[in-house]
């Protein structure tokens, strides 16, 4: 386990510090949900506000007891792997986390209606009946928008709109329901699916009513003074439309002077809005109650948030890396069909990558209680503003190895004074991390930071 990376790392949705195991509960919630989320590590023996190492006092009494707590605490049973790791006079405990194929875990005492916790960036956050619900699924291999709808007859679904989509790729014919799982057999009957009613069914307001898009413009960088709203609750397919089209009216633009014409630039560039659009309709946990999806659009930036984290499993990280999990293979399978969708896992890329052209900064990606919101800044970036000296510390850090404060003023030629100050400053813009017991460790060391 590579410690020295851990602990240059902040507290996240796969890693949380604890100084020892004065509240057991704590630790056990941590594990939890690491298991019913996305696996993760936790070590023990440091501050998890300040990243400060204590280390734990007789870690093998700690391990054991740990282990014991686990043992007796979780249901169904887990087994992380547990591991006593030095570090300078001291141990610290690491306990490994990996995604469970038996979730989802609970806390035994609470029990199984409770005792679900799920992370949620770098905390622990008490499971709903839907997240519930959706472990279980997981746990089976099923997705939401397969299952059928047994009081609902494949006649619910409105062959006219499902054939209008597919008018520009080819002709729709009723065979191609099933192949779509649109419809499924249940009990010798042809009834709609959940994904089915969702894209086409003629009921989708009543047994949906959340499954809108809630679309709105604002001045300012908040919510206070809203300029223009609409709610678009079309089927989802002329509906992502719908909604592009809404960015299209609200987006500002600004106009660069070329050597013959002017032209004028969308401040949000339209393949990311799309995508980000794309993605929400796709990806939303239509299982969940009392929201729609999202769209806000603020003079510096567009949200576009829909209900559900993110698959089990999966991080951030993961996202922006291409690997994907769907969520809804029958909503999924149709957008692909559609052209709306080219490959799987590539979007949050896509939108990477028309935000760089467009000069802006990559969009951020966030967990936000049991949502998930995609945000896109209008602000052109550049490269940071670093002068000469700032760019040999930055240079001097380069080996990964970490080097003292009195290292680097004696290669960058300042007094220990001034090259603490400027440390400080490039640890505030995230540049730099710092690993100490405390700011006044004269055993601390400095490394590039990510």
């Amino acid at each position: 386990m590579d410690l020295i990376g851990l602990l240059k790392q902040p507290e996240g949705k796969t890693l949380e510090f604890k100084r020892d195991l004065s509240s057991p509960d704590g630790v056990l919630r941590t594990i939890i949900a690491f298991a019913n989320t996305a696996g993760g590590t936790l070590l023990i023996g440091v501050e998890d506000k300040t990243r400060h190492v204590r280390g734990v006092q007789k870690p093998l009494a700690m391990e054991e007891r740990l282990a014991n707590l686990i043992s007796d605490s979780v249901i169904p049973h887990l087994l992380p792997e547990l591991e006593i790791l030095p570090w300078r006079n001291t141990n610290l405990l690491a306990v490994q986390v990996y995604p469970s194929s038996n979730r989802p875990h609970y806390l035994k005492r609470a029990g199984a209606d409770a005792g679900v916790y799920v992370r949620v960036g770098s905390t622990n956050r008490r499971a709903d009946q839907a997240v519930i619900d959706e472990l279980r699924r997981f746990a089976r291999g099923e997705a939401y928008d397969e299952q059928v709808m047994p009081d609902f007859g494949s006649e619910v679904l409105d062959f006219r709109a499902a054939s209008e989509s597919f008018a520009s790729v080819r002709k729709l014919k009723r065979p191609d329901l099933e192949t779509l799982r649109l419809v499924d057999r249940y009990q010798r009957r042809k009834v709609l699916t959940i994904g089915g009613m969702l894209l086409f069914g003629k009921e989708r307001e009543r047994c949906f009513p959340d499954a809108w898009i809630q679309a709105g413009r604002f001045h300012g960088t908040d919510k206070t003074h809203i300029v223009d709203s609409l709610e678009i609750r079309s089927y989802p397919v002329p509906a992502v439309e719908e909604a592009i089209a809404f960015v299209q009216k609200h987006a500002l633009h600004g106009i660069e002077i070329g050597a013959v014409r002017r032209k004028e630039r969308w401040n949000l560039p339209p393949a990311a809005v799309r995508e980000a659009i794309i993605n929400a309709v796709v990806h939303a946990d239509y299982g969940q109650h009392g929201a729609p999806i999202r769209l806000s659009i603020f003079d510096d930036r567009l949200e576009v948030e829909n209900p559900g984290l993110l698959p089990f499993g999966l991080t951030v990280e993961d996202l922006r890396q291409g690997i994907s999990k769907l969520r809804n293979r029958v909503i999924g399978r149709v957008f692909h069909e559609l052209g709306l969708i080219e490959q799987w896992g590539s979007g949050i890329q896509r939108m990477t990558a028309a935000c760089r052209e467009a000069g802006l900064a990559p969009p951020e990606l966030e967990e936000i209680s049991t949502r998930f919101r995609v945000t896109i800044y209008t602000a052109r970036t550049g490269e940071p503003s670093i002068d000469k000296t700032d760019q040999a510390i930055l240079d001097a850090l380069v080996s990964g190895k970490g080097l003292s404060t009195g290292e680097i003023a004696a290669m960058i030629k300042l007094s220990a004074r001034a090259t603490r100050t400027r440390l400080s400053r490039l640890v505030e813009r995230g540049l730099v991390s710092e690993i100490g017991t405390s700011p006044q460790d004269p055993k601390r060391r400095y490394f590039l930071a990510g």
